[in-house]
């Protein structure tokens, strides 16, 4: 397996998202100390084939400081140059300039265009909404609050409060309009209607026994949805039938940081874990994994896919390492 890979010296990686228009191009959002105290930087990276073919390290386009940690990423859906990070501060920042025309021309601002500063805790958790939402970001907070905002206001549209303990995600449905999903170290999966502006819950169920880090959403079928506890299980849920999981995977003693679904197969989904894994799983072969990727050397906490290149897979750790590559059994099986 061949991997692409960054170092951020200094800085531990907590987030990575590839950009929707450009498929060179990925976002990392990092932390000084470990997020436990410090700054936090952003890094535009691309990656790009030399003319012979190979493929090199990846390439930091531009960098830019914030005072706090930064935990997540997400790009705009319709602004290509455009992106948001979630700080330790409770703060969410709105970057632009973010493309290689700006970065060669040192014309990134330094400075976000608007800093959103409502939460009074840590946000761990970032989404820009897709199709129906474009102008709606979602955020999550150590708080215990959800926040919907509009990227073209100061101040939050809801604030959505149902959880006992820390968020550590949220993420709208791909398909199916103002619909998002929440998770939480009280252990509560929560589903919620981003135009409820009560702000409660439509459903909570106990989806683990212990902390809940992660969830995220099929691509393929709108009734399906993943979570991830510090219990090292991966469970999956039907919309239909929400009163028990339909699958569940072991992943190991540690935790699971983060999960992605696959935009390329309905039946493959990748961990990020406390145990210094990514792992590959694809539900019609099992509930083992079909790969383990040992390359990291710390936590690794951030992970996305690809959108423009099928089963092109991106991680990041507490390591400084970031790496982008095709996971072998993808490419076995004649996916890539």
């Amino acid at each position: 397996m061949q991997s692409k890979t960054h170092t951020t010296t200094d800085r531990h990686g907590y987030s990575l998202r590839f950009s929707p228009f450009e498929a060179n191009y990925l976002l990392l959002a990092t932390s000084q100390l470990y997020g436990l105290a410090g700054g936090g930087s952003l890094f535009l990276l691309s990656q790009n084939a030399t003319s012979d073919g190979q493929s090199p390290n990846l390439s930091e386009l531009c960098r830019l400081e914030w005072s706090d940690g930064l935990f997540d990423v997400a790009w705009c859906p319709y602004a290509a140059d455009v992106a948001a990070t979630a700080s330790g501060d409770g703060s969410l920042q709105i970057w632009s300039g973010l493309d290689a025309e700006a970065a060669e021309g040192q014309e990134t601002p330094k400075q976000p265009l608007i800093c959103l500063q409502e939460h009074k805790n840590e946000i761990y958790s970032l989404d820009w909404g897709e199709q129906w939402n474009y102008h709606t970001l979602l955020s999550a907070s150590w708080d215990r609050t959800l926040k919907l905002w509009d990227c073209n206001r100061q101040h939050s549209i809801t604030t959505f409060v149902g959880h006992s303990d820390l968020i550590y995600c949220a993420k709208f449905s791909p398909l199916i309009a103002n619909l998002f999903a929440s998770v939480s170290t009280d252990g509560q999966l929560n589903l919620w209607n981003s135009l409820d502006f009560a702000g409660k819950p439509l459903m909570s169920i106990e989806a683990h026994a212990s902390e809940v880090l992660a969830c995220d959403w099929s691509h393929f079928d709108r009734n399906i949805l993943v979570t991830g506890g510090s219990d090292g299980l991966i469970r999956g849920w039907d919309l239909r039938k929400m009163r028990t999981h339909v699958f569940e995977l072991y992943s190991g003693e540690f935790a699971v940081r983060r999960l992605a679904c696959s935009p390329h197969s309905s039946t493959v989904l990748a961990s990020a874990n406390y145990d210094f894994t990514t792992r590959i799983w694809n539900l019609e072969r099992g509930e083992s994994p079909q790969e383990i990727n040992e390359q990291h050397t710390e936590f690794v906490c951030g992970l996305d896919w690809n959108p423009h290149r099928a089963h092109q897979l991106a991680d990041c750790g507490w390591d400084s390492l970031a790496n982008v590559y095709t996971p072998k059994c993808l490419i076995q099986d004649g996916a890539a």
